[in-house]
């Protein structure tokens, strides 16, 4: 569990991690601090920790990064399985005890596990109602259709669990990446790896401050286009390594990941026809039909949505649904300032706050079980 100036959540955390129903001798929880990060570091030490929960701190470095914290805390890990935890997260407690039985039961070339993120403060604001929608159709559907494709999957940053021999071959993390896991899914397959999506549930604090949100999803658009650039830097032998198919989907992924917020003013340059702007089409195009599919892709969009939300366990979100045309054009703010900061300041890890929204309620940390 990497912690960076968290002194908000240190107590939190420890408590959340209490729940786990696995036996203490032989789970290994490890608290990673930066050197530098006095406040986590007495925020832990009021926090009483038990026996099997352990700090260890990372020396100062040429980048303060979550992948190469977690590089150097591998060398200390005594577990054969390896699993990541954000500092907000509440997992559920029988999620490693199921980790565990997947494995034990799943073939050797299965070398990732990956979860389901959700949200224990959706109520908090529009904005958060809003995320634990995106995520809801990301966990729900989207990342489930991709694994059915047999694409590679781009993982989450956290509820993700490797057998160590796959991930040491593979050589860990990208230190420089600022978004560590879906550089990992594609190097895994690459490397012949497969990735498969357990129905094992988390629960995290939803980012609902506009400017927050926006600084958060530009460290991710960031990392999506540092990970399609390095591993494009040779498509020959991305191609031989990955097959036809599965280079198709890294493209589809990564590329339509930032060029659709990149390209999204020029989608609302069409809106000027209200005003009688004539619109530049080429020829044998009509905007009567590119604005059909504007539409029809929108529709199917909201469709997307509403069938996650029914399959999650927040369908009092439906009617928020139809606001995510509102939504999203936050994240072309954010996917100029990526590219800003790919040009200026590629590592920079733009940190995420937390501790700054409460669960919405007492027991609104602790997940449900999503097969009920």
């Amino acid at each position: 569990m990497p912690l960076f100036r968290e002194e908000h959540i240190a107590a939190d955390l420890v408590g959340r991690l209490a729940r786990l129903d696995y036996p203490r001798s032989q789970l290994d929880v490890i608290l990673i601090l930066e050197a530098q990060d006095d406040t986590t570091r007495k925020a832990l030490a009021q926090a009483a920790l038990p026996r099997w929960m352990r700090v260890i701190e990372v020396p100062n470095g040429p980048v303060t990064t979550k992948p190469r914290a977690m590089n150097y805390a591998l060398k200390f890990a005594r577990g054969d399985i390896i699993g990541i935890y954000d500092a907000e997260d509440s997992p559920a407690p029988d999620q490693i005890a199921r980790i565990v039985a997947h494995f034990a039961a799943a073939p050797d070339k299965v070398a990732c596990l990956q979860g389901i993120l959700d949200f224990y403060n959706p109520k908090a604001n529009w904005l958060s109602r809003c995320f634990t929608i995106e995520y809801a159709t990301w966990f729900r559907v989207v990342l489930p259709g991709l694994a059915r494709l047999g694409f590679a999957i781009p993982l989450g940053g956290t509820t993700v669990f490797f057998r160590r021999e796959a991930l040491e071959a593979v050589g860990g993390w990208d230190a420089h990446n600022v978004t560590e896991d879906a550089d990992l899914g594609v190097r895994l397959a690459r490397h012949g790896y497969v990735t498969e999506l357990v129905p094992v549930v988390t629960r995290e604090e939803a980012n609902n401050r506009p400017w927050a949100w926006v600084r958060q999803r530009s460290r991710w658009l960031k990392g999506y286009m540092i990970t399609w650039g390095v591993h494009m830097r040779s498509p020959r032998r991305l191609l031989r390594e990955l097959g036809p198919w599965k280079f198709l989907g890294v493209q589809l992924i990564f590329l339509s990941a930032f060029m659709q917020f990149l390209l999204a003013p020029v989608l609302w340059s069409y809106w000027l026809v209200l005003a009688g702007w004539t619109a530049p089409l080429p020829a044998g195009v009509s905007l009567g039909a590119l604005l059909g599919l504007f539409l029809m892709a929108e529709a199917v969009s909201i469709l997307v949505s509403i069938a996650a939300v029914i399959r999650s366990p927040h369908k009092g979100l439906l009617p928020w649904v139809p606001t995510l045309f509102l939504y999203f054009p936050l994240a072309t703010l954010a996917v100029y300032k990526a590219a800003w900061e790919l040009l200026s300041n590629p590592f920079y890890w733009d940190k995420t706050c937390h501790g700054k929204s409460a669960p919405d309620h007492d027991g609104a940390d602790i997940p449900e079980d999503p097969s009920a």
